[in-house]
C-alpha cells in the first residue's frame, strides 16, 4: 500500500526547511507549468509548499511515462548536484508553490546540517530503489501485473476500507506502467465487472484482492 512505499524521512523537518527558506524564493505557478525540461541546465532545488507535481519523461511523439509524483513537504531538483543536465521534466498537476534555493546554498547547508544531508542521501536510495523496481516491472511484468503492482502501491486505507484516492485517469495510469489507456480501460473494465475494483466518490475501491492473472 502506498504508506508502506514511502521513502525514510520523506518530509524535511522543521529546522531543514526553515534553514532551506532563508536561503530560498518563493514562487507560485498554475496548474499545468512546466518547472523543469528534461535536459535543462537549471541549478535550483525545489521545495514543494502547496500543490502536486508529476515527475516525467516523454518522447517526440508526447507518449509519456510518469516516475513520480511530489506534494508538500517534498522536494525535487536535489540531482543538479552534480552539475549535469536535467533528468526528467516536472510540471504542476495543480496550482503550486514553491521554495526555490540555488545550487551553492544547498551545497552549504548540506556542509553545516547534517541532518539534512543524511536526509538527502536518504532520498537519492529511495528514488534509485524505485526506478530499480520500475525498471524491474517494465522488463519482466505484463501489462496486468503492472496494473496489479501499481494499485497495490497507490492503495491506502480510509475508514477500513482499501481505496485509491483522487480517481486518477486511466491516461495517467497508463503513464505509470508504460501501457496504452486503452489496455488500461480494458483492465478496469474487467475488474470492476468482476467485482475487485468499484469507482465511487471519485475514488477507486478496492473490495478485494486483485487475480493473479488477467
Amino acid at each position: 500500500m502506498a504508506d508502506q512505499q514511502k521513502p525514510p524521512f520523506l518530509g524535511l523537518s522543521e529546522k531543514d526547511l526553515s534553514a532551506l527558506s532563508q536561503r530560498a524564493v518563493s514562487r507560485a505557478y498554475p496548474k499545468g507549468s512546466v518547472i523543469i525540461n528534461e535536459g535543462d541546465t537549471t541549478d535550483s532545488l525545489y521545495i514543494v509548499l502547496s500543490g502536486k507535481v508529476k515527475v516525467f519523461l516523454a518522447n517526440e511523439d508526447g507518449r509519456e511515462v510518469i516516475l513520480d509524483t511530489h506534494g508538500p513537504g517534498e522536494y525535487f531538483g536535489e540531482m543538479v548536484l552534480d552539475e549535469g543536465p536535467r533528468s526528467a521534466s516536472v510540471i504542476t498537476l495543480e496550482p503550486s508553490r514553491f521554495q526555490i534555493v540555488p545550487k551553492s546554498d544547498i551545497q552549504a547547508l548540506l556542509k553545516s546540517h547534517p541532518d539534512f544531508a543524511a536526509h538527502l542521501i536518504n532520498k537519492l536510495i529511495y528514488r534509485i530503489r524505485v526506478l530499480t523496481d520500475h525498471v524491474k516491472s517494465l522488463a519482466l511484468q505484463n501489462v496486468y501485473g503492472r496494473f496489479a503492482k501499481l494499485v497495490q502501491d497507490l492503495a491506502v486505507q480510509q475508514d477500513g476500507v482499501l481505496v485509491i484516492p483522487g480517481k486518477p485517469s486511466q491516461q495517467e495510469m497508463a503513464n505509470r506502467i508504460g501501457a496504452s489507456r486503452e489496455m488500461v480501460n480494458r483492465i478496469l473494465k474487467d475488474l470492476t465487472t468482476g467485482g475487485y475494483l468499484a469507482i465511487e466518490d471519485r475514488r477507486i475501491v478496492i473490495r478485494k484482492p486483485l487475480p493473479a492473472d488477467w
